[in-house]
């Protein structure tokens, strides 16, 4: 089982920041972040739409350019990230989840990956149709749906559109879905567990890997348990 720094640690540090990934990179297997675009086509690291929430910025993310978004503050002092700053920093030391937050980013976003020929890597989405323009854009990258609500034949379906996991979250997991995942070789990935009793279950139904606001925490519950993880 693996454990994934969600935004990089955002529990601890700002989210989606170089600090939050330098310190998720320290306990975590891969680290997670949100791609969007800039005005002029850059992929950046940014989880919302809008700016206020996470910077002392206002207004969308695609309506500055990326030297105004560079001039933001996203906390602590930390600017927003570019993509290829995230690939320069994890390339050879961690894995990498991307999340695609918007259809139609998924050419720029590509090339950025390709520039970095990273191997640890995981492309996911809630968009199929993102899933789909990732396959055409990087063949053979490794794939995932992130799933937020019940769906009819989950895995089927995420077998049918040709990815490589499913990213549940966390109130979706069950022993059946597992197993079905399983059977028809899918990962199981899920989101986001932050608490003891959360690592527990995880452990109990044997899912692959989940991503975690703390991973040091995580990290910490298996090691004192004696439990497998992957570093």
């Amino acid at each position: 089982m693996f454990i994934i720094g969600h935004r990089g640690a955002r529990a601890v540090e700002p989210e989606n920041t170089l600090r939050a990934m330098k310190t998720g990179m320290t306990c975590a297997d891969y680290i997670e972040v949100d791609v969007r675009l800039s005005c002029e086509g850059i992929p950046v690291i940014m989880h919302d739409t809008m700016l206020d929430r996470t910077t002392n910025g206002t207004g969308p993310v695609n309506a500055h350019t990326l030297e105004e978004l560079k001039s933001l503050d996203a906390g602590r002092g930390e600017s927003i990230p570019t993509l290829e700053e995230v690939c320069r920093l994890v390339s050879g030391r961690c894995g990498l989840f991307v999340e695609i937050k918007e259809p139609g980013s998924e050419e720029a976003i590509s090339r950025v990956i390709r520039e970095f020929g990273l191997k640890d890597l995981f492309v996911v989405s809630f968009h199929q149709e993102s899933i789909i323009a990732a396959l055409a854009h990087l063949p053979g990258v490794r794939t995932g749906i992130i799933v937020s609500k019940e769906t009819a034949s989950l895995s089927g379906a995420a077998q049918e559109l040709g990815t490589d996991a499913v990213l549940p979250k966390f109130a979706l997991l069950n022993d059946a879905l597992i197993a079905d995942c399983h059977a028809r070789d899918l990962l199981v990935v899920s989101w986001t567990l932050n608490t003891l009793e959360e690592f527990r279950v995880a452990a109990h139904l044997g899912i692959d890997g989940f991503a975690s606001d703390d991973p040091c925490k995580a990290r910490r519950y298996f090691k004192d348990r004696n439990i497998f993880t992957r570093i």
